[in-house]
């Protein structure tokens, strides 16, 4: 048996006439970079989200600069988020010439504690990033009201948590902007790179559409410097077949993350993730915590390895203590939580069509290997 973390080719095959007569349609016009279909997709994004604006950008990564650049964040300023989360984060906000300046998480959903962001606060402080990890919203009600009493920008990054809400609002609609990325193993995922900026902003949607094409307003005629970050239309026309039935597959995920919960239950030492009361999560990783100090993870991933079974570990290296972030002067010990977090999670298989019968198979298998954990171990 093979259980890979995502299998992209069932969903193909599920839409594949649709996805085909896209693609189709796209090489027919001729028109590959922006054009029509990177215009239908970006109203039918900002419907979806919720908010007046969305711009098609060429990657998640791309997102969050652009965001943070129409946002005014340059050279000098700082930009407070979390150390557990992927690297673009961050380098996104290195590459504005700012710096990174980290709060510790909350143990429970692994997202910016936002108890923790107000000490971090300086006058060089310009803006807040939390990242909605692992599929659910950060507490945006309190980073909203640290942002309101400094005068701060706000920059969701979604990209794991696309469909998902915080108190009924659909996550990157809440902040100054919100940054998806359509990476193929996203809830929605393109047949390449691809991404997204929503907001209610005028402005910033303004400057994000200059900034991704060169800096120009109209043709040859560019306003600032810019990047080339445009989205390729036929990823448009790829994640428009697909947004259709993001809502049903983010439906499915959930119910295979409480199969999963409910099974893990019943075991100690391994513990299901946490979703907050105020959250609707998208579900986009299945993510376990080893509590049991004595239950070995690389021994655990071996053996499921062994068993057929893929696993992953997002993330290992917390941000502050990563190489290219030395010169900040972290240590370790600067972040408990995140540098805890970063010794004990385990990111399970977990996709739309996944099986009930294969989550069970992965269950049993942690089991198996914990049985074979000597039982004064165990204590």
């Amino acid at each position: 048996m093979r259980i890979p973390m995502t299998d992209l080719t069932v969903e193909y095959t599920s839409l594949k006439d649709e996805i085909d007569g896209a693609i189709q349609r796209v090489v027919q016009s001729g028109r590959f970079i922006l054009g029509s279909e990177v215009e239908k997709f970006e109203i039918e994004m900002a419907n979806y989200c919720n908010t007046e604006f969305a711009i098609g950008v060429s990657s998640g990564t791309d997102a969050l600069i652009l965001s943070l650049k129409a946002c005014g964040i340059g050279p000098g300023d700082e930009v407070i988020t979390t150390p557990f989360t992927f690297i673009a984060t961050a380098m996104a906000i290195a590459h504005c010439g700012a710096v990174p300046v980290f709060a510790d998480i909350d143990p429970l959903t692994y997202n910016i504690d936002p108890g923790l962001i107000e000490p971090q606060i300086s006058s060089k402080t310009r803006a807040i990033l939390p990242v909605h990890l692992f599929g659910q919203s950060a507490d945006m009600d309190e980073i909203l009201a640290l942002a309101k009493k400094y005068n701060l920008k706000v920059i969701e990054d979604a990209a794991q948590a696309f469909s998902g809400e915080y108190r009924g609002r659909k996550v990157g609609s809440i902040g100054d902007a919100g940054c998806f990325s359509f990476f193929p193993s996203k809830n929605l995922g393109a047949f390449g790179d691809g991404g997204m900026v929503v907001t209610n902003n005028a402005e910033i949607a303004e400057r994000v559409r200059m900034l991704r094409n060169h800096g120009a307003r109209a043709a040859y005629h560019h306003i600032l410097p810019g990047f080339n970050s445009r989205l390729d239309a036929i990823q448009a026309a790829i994640l428009n077949v697909k947004l259709k039935h993001i809502d049903c597959w983010s439906s499915i995920r959930r119910q295979k993350a409480e199969l999963y919960s409910e099974l893990l239950s019943q075991m100690d030492g391994i513990e299901p993730p946490f979703t907050a009361e105020y959250n609707t999560t998208s579900a986009n990783y299945y993510t376990v915590r080893l509590r049991n100090h004595h239950l070995n993870r690389e021994q655990l991933r071996n053996y499921l390895t062994s068993e057929g079974i893929e696993t992953n570990v997002y993330y290992p290296l917390s941000l502050h203590l990563q190489e290219a972030f030395k010169t900040l002067r972290y240590r370790v010990g600067d972040f408990p939580e995140s540098e805890l977090a970063q010794e004990q999670v385990l990111s399970l298989p977990m996709y739309p069509e996944l099986p009930d019968e294969d989550i069970s198979y992965v269950v049993d298998s942690v089991r198996r290997f914990e049985s074979r954990v000597p039982s004064k171990l165990l204590v």
